[in-house]
Order: C-alpha cells, then structure tokens, then sequence
C-alpha cells in the first residue's frame, strides 16, 4: 500500500467528518512518559489535598455532592 493511496483514504475519512459536522482539533497534554510526571502528579495532589483540608465550605459541599449520588448507576 503506497503513502499515496494511504494519504487519499485520510483526507477521505477527514472531509468525511467535516461532512458530519466535526472539526479537527490539536490539544497538549503532558507527557506521561517524563520522568518528572510523577512527581509533578504527587506534588499538585499534596497542594489539593491541603486546599481541601483548610475549606470547610469544599468539604461540606463534597459530602452532600457524595450523598446525592445515589442510584446514578443503577
């Protein structure tokens, strides 16, 4: 299968989904790969667990946000 006939079948199945209404779009997510993202991850969890600690008002609206859920997956 030559990149030519590979090229064709995309552009078909792109003009394909801007017929249906669809756009394309690039978006950036972090590399999870890096050997920084790790610990990047636990350093903003240990930011948000101590935000959650120190907001009455958060942890009130969680635990009513948490009793409402009830019967969502049946």
């Amino acid at each position: 299968m030559g990149t030519r006939h590979v090229n064709a079948r995309v552009q078909k199945h792109r003009n394909a989904l801007r017929v249906a209404g669809l756009r394309p779009v690039q978006i950036w997510v972090p590399d999870t790969r890096s050997p920084d993202f790790a610990e990047e991850c636990r350093r903003q969890c240990r930011l948000v667990a101590e935000a959650e600690v120190a907001d009455s008002d958060l942890q009130a609206f969680m635990e009513k946000a948490v009793a409402d859920v009830d019967g969502w997956t049946e």
